[in-house]
């Protein structure tokens, strides 16, 4: 499938993974939001330059509460989750529901590298080049019904190998939810990798949800179900503190969290940039601004 959009980036712009510093990353990543237009645009073109994270980093500061609520419990405590073999229920307003494995469900999909911003509600971000493909495909694939307006999703809950679960730090299991349109965005990615190897288990293997104009919480991890819905599904964070987490939870600077600012954020590693820079809203994904039209997003936030 070919790319679509100026401000994601390809494995091209992305050197090895022993290579951190890439300036054709940092080029493209100025230019293509700048040409974006509008004041995001504006505001990314005032921005550091993009540097895509190390691996290390990117699979040792986690949010992934089945394994504790420490970032770095998840990479400590997940070592014995079983993801292979692995199953996923597509069910609700489909055509063609079933429980099917992972590597069914993917055979045939169009498998992409794509850089992304990650950020998250706690108002630090990384940049994480994944691999996988649209959600859109396999809703295709899936066959919408006519009359779904939203996509739910739900995490595995194993509590012999998840000590959070366990302790029952938040209710589980995870759940979360799309509107979808937003579920058919190109942008929506269905991640099953990073830098070309397959997911760690703290980073939500085998496969997870990636939208990264949301904060993080949105991008739900290894998913076991998918279910196509005429109403608004539950969402955990929301269903904890709907005062605090929003069910859009789209990244808007404007919008402060309850307890702390969303203007700016701490960018993990960085080097040079470690500096805290200021929030781009949606992310720095402008041309998802179109499905929030006559919304006002202070208030549906």
């Amino acid at each position: 499938m070919a790319h679509r959009w100026t401000n994601t980036y390809t494995a091209s712009d992305v050197t090895p993974k022993g290579v951190w510093l890439n300036r054709r990353a940092v080029l493209a990543g100025m230019t293509g939001l700048a040409a974006a237009g509008g004041l995001a645009g504006q505001a990314a073109a005032q921005q550091a330059p993009l540097e895509p994270n190390t691996l290390e980093e990117i699979t040792s500061y986690n949010n992934f509460y089945e394994f504790g609520t420490g970032k770095d419990d998840p990479a400590k405590n997940s070592g014995d989750m079983v993801t292979d073999p692995w199953e996923v229920t597509i069910d609700g307003m489909v055509d063609n529901p079933g429980t099917f494995s992972l590597q069914d469900l993917i055979s045939d999909m169009t498998m992409e590298e794509r850089i992304y911003r990650f950020r998250c509600v706690e108002a630090w971000s990384m940049v994480v080049p994944w691999n996988g493909f649209e959600l859109a495909d396999l809703l295709e694939k899936a066959g919408v019904q006519s009359g779904a307006t939203h996509v739910a999703f739900e995490t595995a809950v194993m509590p012999e190998v998840m000590p959070g679960v366990r302790n029952r730090v938040i209710d589980f299991p995870y759940v979360e939810g799309l509107r979808l349109d937003e579920a058919m965005h190109p942008l929506t990615l269905m991640a099953t990798g990073i830098y070309g190897e397959p997911l760690a288990n703290q980073n939500g293997a085998p496969i997870r949800l990636v939208v990264p104009w949301k904060y993080g919480f949105k991008s739900i991890k290894s998913i076991v179900r998918i279910t196509l819905t005429d109403e608004q599904p539950k969402a955990t964070w929301n269903d904890i503190n709907a005062r605090e987490y929003g069910f859009y939870s789209n990244v808007n600077p404007e919008v402060d969290h309850p307890r702390w600012s969303q203007a700016s954020e701490r960018m993990i590693g960085g080097g040079l940039f470690a500096s805290r820079q200021d929030t781009l809203m949606f992310n720095g994904y402008p041309e998802v601004a179109s499905l929030y039209e006559g919304m006002d997003l202070s208030v549906d936030f």
